[in-house]
């Protein structure tokens, strides 16, 4: 049985993000909840989860479907260093920036269309877990007939 095309993309923009150079050294992981135990934060975790669909009709007989897929990037900070969080916020950047109009090369016929980081970071995962947390939203377009 195949996956549901949010899953297909989503592993694929792990692949992808795990074949690409950034400022820091990660491996991503797709999972359903990025939820870590706290040790475990000391390490810097990506991980990739499929969020959600919609579907739009784009003319006659095609539809415009979106599927959206968060990347999260989590790891243990000195709160009070900015010296420590500003190559976190960096590495979102530089994530954000490689994904815009990318093809998946697991799903070539999506494309990223937005890139959205609101929030920046999460002040009560900083706050009561002295972590940084950011979530970068993904949407990918795909158009297509109708099965």
């Amino acid at each position: 049985m195949a996956d549901a095309i949010t899953v297909q993309i989503a592993e694929a923009v792990k692949d992808d993000l795990n074949a690409e150079t950034f400022s820091q050294a990660f491996t991503s992981v797709r999972k359903y909840l990025p939820v870590y135990d706290l040790k475990e934060m000391k390490t810097l975790h990506v991980t990739v989860v499929p969020k959600a669909l919609a579907k739009i009709v784009a003319g006659r007989k095609e539809i415009t479907e979106g599927y959206t897929v968060d990347v999260a990037v989590q790891k243990k900070v000195k709160v009070d260093d900015a010296a420590a969080v500003d190559p976190l916020m960096l590495l979102v950047e530089e994530i954000a920036d490689f994904c815009m109009f990318h093809h998946p090369a697991g799903y070539p016929s999506a494309v990223c269309i937005k890139a959205e980081n609101e929030p920046a970071w999460s002040y009560e995962h900083m706050k009561e877990f002295r972590q940084f947390t950011s979530v970068l939203t993904l949407t990918f377009k795909l158009i297509r007939k109708p099965a």
